[in-house]
C-alpha cells in the first residue's frame, strides 16, 4: 500500500509540475491572426514588443491580430521574413509583454519537453513528447541552413506553428515549425532566432547569394591534385549556367569545375550554399575553377537569390 501512495504521489507531482511549465511558458506566448484559417501562435521574444513566430502562419502582410495572454487584442505590423528559415517578425505597441525565459540545459535525445500553443481566447494548449533528435547543420531548399535543430514527438495540434518548445520546467528550447524539415516538423532552436531577428530588424529580410549554376561534385583528375598543392580531390562540375544570371554574365561555362570561392575549397553543392553569404550579394568575389585541366580565376558578382514562393 505505501509503494501504491508513494507512486501516486510521485505521479501528482510530476503533473503538477508540468502543469505549472505550461503556465509558465503560456505567459509568453501569444496569438497570431495572420492567415485566412484558424489562427496560430508565437512567441514573446522581447519585453518591447517583438514577436516570433512561423512565417507560413502570416499570409499577410498587414491586418494582423495578435491575442495576449491577458486576454486582450492589439494590432501587429510585420518588421520583415525569411521563408527559407520558416521565421516572421512581428511588433506590437506594447511594453507589458515578458519574453519567455531561455533554458541553460543543453537539449538531450530522451529530455522530457512540452509544445506551448495559443490558437485562440481559451488560454494556452500543450502537448507533451520527448527530444527524439538534435542535429546539424541542416539545410532547406532556396539556400537557407541551420547549424542546428531540435525534433520532438510532441504533437502539433492545429495553430501550434510558431509557439515555443520549452523545457519540463517551461524555459524556451526554441520555435516550432510543422514545414521545416522532410519530416514536416523541426524546432528551431533561440540562438538561431536571435541571430534571424537581428537580420530580419536590419534588413526586413535575411539576404542569400547565388550564382545562377547548377552543379553536382566530382573528382579532380590527379593531375589537376597535383597542380593544386592543396589536397584537394573534389571539385563542383557546371552543368547549367543561367542566362543572364551573375555566373553567364563573369563568362563562367559548362564544364568548368568550380575549386574555391573567394579562397575557400568547394567540393560539394552545400559548400558552395554555405560559401554564397548575405555579405556578398553585389559584391565581386574571386571564384577560382579549372577549365580544360588548368586552374584559373575568374571574378563573379554575386546575385541575391530572390524569396520562396509562400
Amino acid at each position: 500500500m505505501s509503494t501504491t501512495i508513494s507512486s501516486s504521489s510521485l505521479l501528482a507531482s510530476v503533473s503538477d509540475e508540468l502543469a505549472g511549465a505550461v503556465d509558465r511558458a503560456g505567459s509568453g506566448v501569444v496569438t497570431v491572426d495572420a492567415r485566412r484559417r484558424h489562427p496560430a501562435s508565437g512567441i514573446v521574444w522581447t519585453s518591447d514588443g517583438l514577436i516570433a513566430t512561423a512565417n507560413h502562419v502570416v499570409e499577410r502582410d498587414e491586418e494582423i491580430e495578435i491575442g495576449l495572454p491577458d486576454g486582450r487584442t492589439v494590432s501587429g505590423t510585420l518588421v520583415g521574413r525569411d521563408p527559407g528559415s520558416d521565421l516572421a517578425l512581428l511588433r506590437i505597441d506594447a511594453s507589458d509583454v515578458a519574453p519567455l525565459e531561455r533554458s541553460t540545459v543543453e537539449p538531450r535525445v530522451g529530455h522530457l519537453t512540452l509544445a506551448i500553443g495559443r490558437p485562440g481566447p481559451s488560454g494556452p494548449m500543450a502537448s507533451l513528447g520527448v527530444i527524439s533528435a538534435v542535429g546539424g547543420p541542416v539545410r532547406f531548399r532556396g539556400g537557407a541552413s541551420l547549424e542546428r535543430y531540435v525534433r520532438a514527438d510532441v504533437a502539433m495540434l492545429p495553430g501550434f506553428s510558431g509557439g515555443p518548445l520549452v523545457d519540463s520546467v517551461g524555459n524556451l528550447i526554441g520555435l516550432n515549425s510543422s514545414t521545416l524539415g522532410n519530416a514536416g516538423q523541426l524546432t528551431v532552436p533561440a540562438a538561431s532566432i536571435d541571430a534571424t531577428v537581428s537580420t530580419l530588424l536590419q534588413h526586413g529580410r535575411v539576404r542569400r547569394g547565388y550564382l545562377g549554376v547548377g552543379a553536382q561534385g566530382v573528382r579532380l583528375p590527379e593531375a589537376l591534385t597535383r597542380a593544386l598543392a592543396n589536397g584537394q580531390e573534389q571539385g563542383l562540375l557546371i552543368v547549367s549556367v543561367e542566362t543572364g544570371g551573375p555566373a553567364d554574365a563573369a563568362g563562367l561555362m559548362l564544364g568548368d569545375v568550380i575549386l574555391a570561392i573567394d579562397g575557400e575549397t568547394v567540393g560539394q553543392v552545400e559548400q558552395l550554399q554555405e560559401r554564397l553569404t548575405g555579405d556578398r550579394v553585389g559584391k565581386s568575389v574571386p571564384i577560382r575553377i579549372a577549365r580544360g585541366g588548368e586552374p584559373r580565376e575568374i571574378g563573379v558578382t554575386v546575385g541575391e537569390r530572390q524569396r520562396q514562393a509562400e
